[in-house]
């Protein structure tokens, strides 16, 4: 009874343990101005969640001087947390029960563990990704610390990250930001939210086909009058490619289309305005939840 109660009670422990070593998964150091990649932490863990939010690291690096010095990128269930100081942006890959505060601690070390190591001459001469990967051991050494402690050794530095948190708040950043700064950055705004790097969205699918029809004939329809015509097109663009802000064009071309049916009420049936906000209403739906291919991408390490 009492080696199974030993065994239960270890069990347990093994299992709480793994839970708190989940809490910092990934360590990430680029230099802001171009976003070459500095150095950054092996991780042990491969669930997806956790590769796309290494690969929306890598979109983000390459838009760093468009977003301010301290920012969150909330996920399902692992955010993205960044202080960039001096040309170095440290970044990392947090589970959301992790406090925010702590993880800004865990940043604040790790760059004060990076500017003891690393002069700042280094930093602007590297010409090549990743010049400091030995510098791994020490990010491993202090997400060891901080998963097994929960926070910082010292309450001196969890008190000054937090009174900084609460004078200068992060700002937190959305995922069409990234897209639409990264598109600036790469001297475009039409391209996916990797841009550079291939991303590319998933195939049309059958009800994306029957979509692109019912568009074509309701534009076949209002062929005479060139404005409603130009609405099915501009739908059908936006949902067979990407842009920035695809939400709130989405949802304000589909109001646009509303707003003209109803004008049209004296001079259609119910039936026929009914049918053309139904495809309107379809295909915006349609083109919200297309998302981008799957990729395997691990910011190189």
């Amino acid at each position: 009874m009492i080696p199974h109660f030993f065994f239960s009670l270890q069990a347990v422990c093994s299992q709480w343990s793994q839970k708190i070593m989940s809490l910092i998964l990934f360590a990430f150091l680029v230099r802001v101005r171009d976003g070459l990649p500095l150095s950054a932490s092996t991780d042990f863990e491969h669930n997806r969640e956790l590769q796309e939010r290494k690969q929306q690291l890598r979109t983000i690096s390459k838009a760093l001087v468009h977003f301010p010095d301290c920012g969150i990128i909330k996920g399902h269930q692992l955010n993205i947390y960044f202080v960039s100081s001096e040309d170095v942006s440290y970044m990392s890959v947090c589970h959301c029960s992790l406090p925010v505060v702590k993880a800004f601690c865990f940043l604040e070390d790790l760059r004060w563990e990076f500017t003891a190591c690393i002069s700042s001459s280094d930093v602007a001469l590297a010409a090549r990704p990743y010049p400091f990967l030995e510098f791994d051991s020490t990010i491993q050494k202090l997400k060891q610390q901080y998963n097994r402690s929960g926070g910082p050794a010292l309450e001196v530095t969890f008190a000054e990250v937090e009174e900084n948190l609460r004078i200068h708040p992060p700002k937190e950043i959305s995922l069409d930001d990234v897209e639409f700064n990264n598109g600036l950055a790469n001297g475009h705004t039409e391209h996916s939210t990797a841009s550079g790097h291939n991303q590319r969205l998933k195939p049309v699918s059958a009800p994306g086909i029957l979509s692109l029809v019912l568009n074509i004939l309701c534009g076949s329809l209002n062929v005479i009058r060139g404005a409603h015509l130009i609405e099915n097109t501009f739908q059908c663009h936006i949902y067979l490619f990407h842009s920035p802000l695809k939400k709130l064009k989405s949802f304000a071309l589909l109001s646009v289309i509303i707003l003209c049916n109803l004008y049209l009420l004296g001079m259609r049936n119910t039936w026929q305005l009914i049918f053309h906000v139904s495809v309107a209403s379809f295909s915006t739906l349609l083109t919200l939840t297309r998302k981008f291919q799957d990729r395997t991408d691990d910011c190189g390490v």
